[in-house]
């Protein structure tokens, strides 16, 4: 049967919605979109009525696709003072009953009452694993049989004007949000492979105007850190130095710079006229430099951050976040993080972009509670599915050779 999930990560720079149908244990894009964004300064909401425009906005283009109201989504809010606390919790079973997704909601809740939140809001529960009596370190006890049922797991919490922020926004659009999570939950589950499930590491999201440092251990979130720079500092560094209009250095930053200078020409240039009026021409190895200069900065601000959220020596350094799809970002990020960096790669028709990382991410995260728990369901209707399947011409079919086939292939394998 087919399920088809629909998620929306909110940033200060774009608002990305991304649609995925789950086939055959496969997950396959759908549609995409994602337009500039209006009324939200580092991920926090700040004009209404200017986010709710571009949300419309990124809303319709998806709808247009696939022809059908998108009414259900996933939502991301920001990783700002975020906390992450391990619970327990245990239940008693009946031992001639086998265990059921019902009884892991049960143990969730009883883990969860053990935390006091204070002012915060719960935004998800990750489970580190299960006990059945004696038996520990299990994945997934549905099926199995035992007097006591118990859990360790990561609660995760954050400001509850974070949540709120976003649901309002929602709401005011018509959406009902299914689930909440962090975008830094998103990242790690968008390029799940052995290395992460296994080790202990960290994920950098340059954004636009922040970049998010997470900790990982064995592929769940225990730690966060927020960098008030981010790539709108390149655009701000290009405009400076060539008196260029913010989109006219976003312009240059994402299509002639490279992040790292070394394969940058000395003899290419790119003409065009700044804000004063003068005709300029624009060196691509100077302007890489200047790109090259700032990145250092942000990686190295980075690499100071993960030493703070944990003094082990870690395992991976992977990058994320729109900036780092820019040429050449590899070289600049082994020659500050080292040769444990790995740069996410989302390759994708309609998503050549690791911006929606956080937002391809949530999905899987979203399907994979969902299979613990012993319920799959979609968030679309049987009737807005068979409209779907109509317009098969504006689906935009991904073929399991793509590269979300290999990673989810691995993430949703049995």
């Amino acid at each position: 049967m087919k399920r088809v999930y629909t998620s929306v990560d909110i940033g200060s720079d774009t608002i990305k919605v991304v649609v995925c149908e789950l086939f055959n244990n496969k997950l396959n894009l759908l549609a995409a979109s994602s337009v500039k964004s209006d009324g939200i300064k580092k991920g926090l909401i700040v004009d209404g009525k200017k986010a709710s425009d571009a949300l419309k906005k990124a809303l319709n283009d998806v709808e247009e696709m696939l022809g059908i109201k998108i009414k259900k989504v996933i939502a991301t809010v920001p990783n700002y003072f975020s906390e992450f606390a391990i619970v327990n919790g245990s239940i008693d079973l009946d031992p001639e009953e086998e265990i059921t997704g019902q009884d892991i909601v049960k143990v969730f809740q009883a883990a969860m009452k053990e935390k006091d939140k204070g002012n915060k809001e719960m935004v998800t529960v990750i489970p580190i694993d299960f006990t059945v009596d004696e038996t520990k370190n299990i994945k997934d006890p549905k099926g199995q049989k035992g007097n006591k049922l118990s859990t360790r797991a990561v609660m995760v919490l954050t400001p509850k004007k974070n949540i709120l922020s976003v649901a309002s926004l929602l709401e005011n659009n018509n959406l009902e949000v299914v689930d909440f999570t962090l975008s830094s939950v998103g990242d790690v589950n968008s390029v799940k492979n052995p290395i992460i499930k296994n080790g202990v590491g960290a994920i950098i999201n340059i954004g636009h105007e922040t970049t998010s440092i997470s900790l990982y251990n064995k592929g769940i979130i225990v730690n966060n850190s927020m960098l008030g720079v981010g790539g709108k500092n390149i655009d701000d560094d290009i405009s400076y130095i060539y008196k260029l209009t913010p989109p006219d250095a976003r312009m240059i930053k994402e299509n002639f710079a490279l992040a790292h200078k070394k394969y940058a020409s000395k003899s290419e240039y790119y003409d065009l006229t700044n804000k004063l009026g003068e005709d300029i021409k624009i060196n691509q190895y100077e302007v890489s430099e200047i790109a090259m200069s700032r990145l250092e900065e942000i990686l190295v601000l980075a690499r100071k951050e993960i030493n703070v959220l944990t003094n082990r020596e870690v395992d991976y350094i992977l990058i994320t976040g729109g900036t780092s799809s820019m040429n050449n970002f590899s070289l600049i990020a082994e020659d500050v993080l080292g040769d444990k960096t790995i740069v996410g790669d989302i390759r994708l028709v309609g998503l050549r972009n690791n911006k929606y990382s956080a937002a391809v991410g949530n999905i899987a995260y979203f399907i994979s509670k969902q299979k613990l728990k012993g319920k799959l369901f979609s968030l679309i209707s049987r009737d807005d599915m068979e409209e779907l399947s109509k317009n098969k011409k504006s689906v935009m079919n991904v073929s399991n050779e793509s590269m979300l086939g290999k990673v989810f292939g691995y993430f949703f394998s049995e």
